[in-house]
């Protein structure tokens, strides 16, 4: 059995076993001290705090932020970001909402010098963001997320996965893929959450004793339009999971388990 193969079984088992009683456990912990927050069952009302002035040289910049002449910091929630985006598309304005979804992605982290703003000024430079960033819409729209998240894969140079997901889910938010599940994020954090769990499964099954194989397909970046599928796939199932549990609200969206599992982690036997 080749290495892909190997892969391919260990996505199967952890797709039948999903999330284990560790992971349960943290993630009902998590709820418990933030169902205040998130009462209506969604990350909704996830704030990033940003620093406007910091943001000066980007343009186009989405009226509903705060002005980059602003001092001191200010928030952007997940709902907000939404409503930017929504309006965004409307007008075919690509640029502006992924402005929107990289300043609250980024939040604090830009700096002026840094991989915040002075990245997000060269891919809003680079040539062909416009198209690609509609085709990436047409695509889920009419397609699906894995076809979306195709369409933006290796096309412009320091927008990765961890930042153009962003796009993609917010995008999707307000329009739901015609076929398969929504997009979510992923992220460096997100994947290793997902590796810790490969790993597991793979010691159990013996197909991967040495986690050699959950850290090829679980990398930190750059994954494949395969590996983003199977994230979905595995994320909406153990959101349904969760839902079923008394420590977790029912009918509850995947991107909250996204967003609680960004931030609750534990323990796996080694």
């Amino acid at each position: 059995m080749n290495r892909q193969d190997r892969a391919d079984v260990v996505d199967r088992e952890m797709a039948t076993r999903l999330l284990p009683d560790a992971a349960v456990m943290a993630l009902g912990r998590w709820w418990s001290e933030n169902a205040g927050t998130y009462a209506d069952g969604t990350p909704g009302a996830h704030t990033i705090r940003y620093t406007p002035s910091r943001w000066a040289q980007i343009t186009p910049w989405p009226s509903a932020l705060a002005l980059t002449s602003h001092t001191g910091d200010a928030g952007v929630s997940r709902a907000e970001v939404t409503l930017i985006v929504a309006d965004a598309l409307r007008r075919e304005a690509f640029k502006e909402a992924l402005v929107a979804t990289y300043v609250w992605g980024k939040g604090k982290r830009g700096t002026p010098r840094g991989s915040g703003p002075a990245t997000l000024q060269k891919i809003l430079a680079a040539e062909g963001l416009d198209a690609a960033l509609a085709t990436a819409v047409t695509a889920l729209y009419e397609h699906g997320s894995r076809e979306a998240y195709t369409a933006l894969h290796q096309r412009i140079p320091g927008f990765g996965p961890s930042f153009f997901t962003k796009f993609l889910y917010f995008t999707g938010k307000t329009l739901q893929p015609a076929h398969g599940p929504g997009a979510l994020i992923l992220d460096r954090i997100l994947s290793l959450r997902l590796r810790s769990l490969a790993a597991a499964v793979g010691r159990e099954t013996g197909h991967d004793p040495d986690g050699s194989i959950a850290s090829w397909v679980w990398a930190d970046w750059n994954w494949s339009p395969h590996r983003y599928e199977v994230y979905l796939s595995f994320m909406h199932a153990a959101a349904r999971q969760l839902a079923g549990t008394d420590g977790w609200p029912s009918g509850t969206a995947p991107d909250l388990l996204e967003c609680a599992l960004f931030n609750a982690a534990w323990e796996t036997s080694s």
